[in-house]
């Protein structure tokens, strides 16, 4: 499995942008999105509207992060 950033093109809010993450991450945020009955595009938006200032794949890793502890 690869390390390096898999860049994937997003359509948020009408907005189309590109996002790079590990795929381990995108593997996460999936099966995040479908757990919750969710579309991937759907989930990423809400992460958007809620970063801040904050780079769009930084926040997802944070987000993906913060999941994972809940469930420890």
């Amino acid at each position: 499995m690869s390390k390096l950033p898999n860049k994937r093109s997003v359509t948020i809010d009408k907005h189309r942008t590109s996002i790079s993450l590990e795929e381990p991450f995108w593997d996460a945020l999936s099966e995040i999105a479908e757990a919750e009955g969710k579309s991937l595009a759907a989930l990423i938006g809400e992460i958007d509207k809620s970063r801040g200032e904050e780079n769009l794949s930084a926040a997802i890793r944070l987000y993906v992060l913060g999941r994972a502890r809940k469930t420890r």
